[in-house]
């Protein structure tokens, strides 16, 4: 299904004081060579990227007190590097989309070659290898539920060493992994590049045009109108009335997403949970509360609810287990995954340490009916 991390935490510390994400503990549990680590200031960028993902670089130097060429060229360090990208996704209810959480079965050996298999199907944004007994747990977008039966699933089965395969549908999306922050930013400049981020919304589909947008933000988020005129062979003025329609959409969502092992979160674990019925509104507030979760959607079958954590260490998730039953009373707690690898994350292939080598492009019949 989905990404979870672990934390580390001294004996006897409260729960609250883990699930605060701080830059300056950080670098403590990074993965990464010396030459990789990410500095301060490369934590406020990202920081400021995530909140804001496509403000300009003089927007940023103003709150940041940095000149804008300095931030250019830091970001440009960072994302060369795959420690730190932004993405570009459609997003919708379910009325507009079809959200699967898959599990799949794998004969004996076959993991990597079906893993690499899978990476390679747009519409599995998300592949994950847990410790447990699924071989992979898959995140799956397409536009249709029949999209998904008829075409997708069957995609799945015809993998060489497939061997079975359940499907949970997510019926509520109540929060994402755009959404999750490092908080390396104090509060005013937060609010300042919320303020920039703030847009108007934009009503009605969005035209054959505006949609040739979508690929070209898929590869980039942060690609110019300049770039993208260049692109499609159009001029700056329109593709940025194309642009601004895009954005005010409300049907795709920016994601600035971090190499976790470079901001010391290096551990996934997932929890498959059964909230009652009318009460999922009320739990999933709760544990948006916690700021170490990275998803939170209701789902079908017998595990009705789906909660998902970066922490620092294997030894925070019986932690965070107890702040889940303390934050959201009558929730039972079925299952976890911890990750041992993550091979793609919302259409980007990750390497072995958690870094960005590529991406896979969601076509645009998967996108949701609101972008047609």
């Amino acid at each position: 299904m989905l990404t979870s991390v672990s934390l580390w935490a001294p004996q006897g510390a409260r729960f609250g004081s883990i699930m605060q994400n701080s830059p300056r503990d950080s670098q403590k549990y990074a993965g990464l060579r010396a030459t990789d680590q990410l500095s301060e200031a490369d934590l406020e960028l990202i920081n400021a990227l995530q909140i804001a993902p496509r403000v300009t670089w003089q927007d940023a130097g103003r709150i940041l007190g940095v000149r804008p060429a300095t931030l250019a060229a830091r970001w440009e360090r960072i994302e060369s590097q795959g420690l730190a990208w932004i993405t570009c996704y459609g997003v919708g209810d379910p009325t507009e989309m079809t959200l699967a959480f898959v599990d799949v079965d794998c004969a004996p050996g076959s993991t990597p070659a079906v893993a690499e298999a899978l990476n390679a199907i747009p519409e599995v944004q998300t592949v994950e290898l847990p410790a447990g007994h699924h071989d992979c747990v898959l995140t799956v977008f397409t536009a249709t539920l029949a999209d998904y039966a008829q075409r997708v699933a069957p995609a799945i089965l015809a993998i060489p060493g497939v061997e079975r395969v359940q499907t949970s549908l997510g019926s509520r999306l109540h929060q994402a992994g755009h959404s999750w922050r490092i908080a390396a930013l104090g509060p005013k400049k937060s609010a300042a590049f919320a303020e920039l981020a703030a847009r108007g919304a934009a009503e009605g589909p969005l035209s054959p045009a505006a949609r040739d947008l979508l690929p070209l933000l898929a590869r980039d988020g942060r690609a110019t109108a300049a770039q993208m005129a260049k692109a499609l062979g159009r001029t700056p003025s329109t593709v940025q009335r194309q642009l601004a329609r895009v954005l005010g959409s409300g049907l795709i969502a920016f994601r600035c997403d971090v190499a976790q092992n470079a901001v010391g979160f290096p551990v996934t674990c997932t929890w498959y949970a059964r909230v009652p019925p009318g009460q999922h509104a009320a739990a999933a507030a709760a544990v948006r509360s916690l700021r170490s979760v990275r998803l939170a959607a209701s789902i079908t079958g017998q595990a009705n609810f789906l909660v998902t954590m970066w922490l620092r260490s294997v030894a925070d998730v019986m932690t965070a287990e107890l702040a889940l039953q303390e934050k959201v009373p009558g929730i039972e707690l079925l299952e976890s995954l911890v990750l041992l690898r993550v091979t793609k994350r919302m259409g980007v292939l990750l390497g072995a340490d958690g870094r960005a080598e590529g991406r896979v492009a969601m076509p645009r019949e998967a996108m949701p009916a609101g972008l047609d």
